[in-house]
């Protein structure tokens, strides 16, 4: 009698989605572990405080991914979910103080409300026509930011909340010191590699999500949702479930951030232009890969973040030539931040990991 092969760590680690492609891998590889030493490789608040916005975006669009890569929904509904997650924190930890059991009850209602809600517009909305779809979803997305803006008594209004976290993830505790690396390992880092855990474990579960029977349903409803229907899936069920999970792990996204920032407020998680980062994110990156997630999340954001840096410098290096040294000034960034997305999607159409594995298979093709 044959014995079931064995799989390796990794590729059962991967749900057996391996990024099949040797730059792809490289870049993940690289990625996570540039991640995973940025406390101690790196110096400074600003690159901890980059990375774990960079971690918190990958769960974040991972989780906008299943929706419009592999299951075919456009929502602009889900900077809500992200919302709803860092005010289940931040209301939690207001009325209860700082401590874990707040922590917990507010991430518990903050799953619950936004799968219940995520649910209802599912059930009411998913019937309709794709851009009738996305319509519903913005329009109740923004009425929520009015509600979030407008209940100071419970979500501190436009000023939004600060609040504490427990004592372990306070920049004040220190646990111990590395004096080699003159590191000092206090609440930041726990905090970081808090959110450092939390991310990759979620991560992998939405790869086992997209990876088992239902994620191949959701892909057979995304390419043709009548032939679906057809041979017996109820597309409205799988969608709906779809929404829900993806809602889930928003919120999970968003309890993370406003962890890591220790305040919430309606421009912190719940402004449309987070929305659009997350679509940007996605296209540059690639639907329906999630390694997508990965790779756009920390193009984009450390572009984001440091590219006034590199424009300054450039600019310093011109300053002897007028129109170059004002082409290159740091408060053209957001000029040439558009300019890099134009191009990415001009070269990648299909996204970075698309193209990087449409070469691969090309390259496989003609060995």
């Amino acid at each position: 009698m044959s014995t079931p092969a064995r799989r390796g760590v990794l590729p059962a680690l991967l749900s057996d989605d391996l990024p099949r492609s040797r730059v792809v891998g490289l870049l993940l590889i690289a990625i996570v572990v540039m991640l995973a030493i940025v406390p101690f490789a790196f110096g400074g608040a600003k690159a901890m405080s980059v990375a774990a916005k960079v971690m918190v975006f990958v769960l974040l669009v991972a989780s906008y991914d299943l929706l419009l890569g592999y299951t075919g929904i456009v929502s602009f509904a889900h900077t809500m979910f992200f919302g709803i997650g860092a005010y289940g924190i931040s209301i939690a930890s207001t009325r209860m103080g700082a401590g874990w059991d707040a922590i917990g009850l507010g991430l518990v209602c903050a799953l619950l409300v936004a799968g219940l809600l995520a649910l209802a517009i599912g059930l009411f909305s998913l019937r309709v026509k794709a851009i009738f779809f996305a319509m519903i979803t913005l329009a109740v997305a923004s009425a929520f930011q009015t509600l979030a803006s407008q209940l100071p008594g419970l979500t501190g209004g436009e000023d939004g909340q600060s609040f504490r976290v427990p004592a372990v993830l306070r920049p004040s505790f220190t646990w111990f010191e590395i004096e080699s690396l003159g590191v000092e390992v206090g609440g930041r880092v726990l905090g970081y590699y808090l959110v450092f855990v939390v991310v990759l474990v979620s991560f992998l579960a939405l790869m086992r999500v997209v990876n088992s029977p239902f994620g191949r349903v959701l892909q057979a409803i995304r390419e043709n949702d009548f032939r679906a229907e057809a041979i017996g899936y109820r597309t409205v069920v799988f969608r709906t479930l779809s929404n829900v999970i993806g809602a889930m792990f928003a919120a999970i996204a968003g309890a993370l951030y406003a962890i890591w920032v220790r305040y919430n407020g309606p421009d912190t998680t719940l402004a449309f232009e987070i929305m659009l980062d997350i679509l940007l994110i996605v296209v540059i990156g690639g639907m329906g890969t999630m390694y997508g997630a990965v790779i756009g999340s920390a193009l984009f954001l450390v572009a984001q973040s440091y590219l006034q840096d590199v424009l300054a410098w450039v600019g310093g290096l011109l300053h002897a030539v007028p129109l170059a040294a004002e082409l290159f000034s740091a408060e053209r960034w957001l000029l040439w931040l558009g300019l890099l997305f134009v191009l990415s999607v001009y070269y990648f159409p299909s996204g970075i990991v698309g193209r990087l594995r449409l070469a691969a298979f090309a390259r496989a093709k003609r060995d």
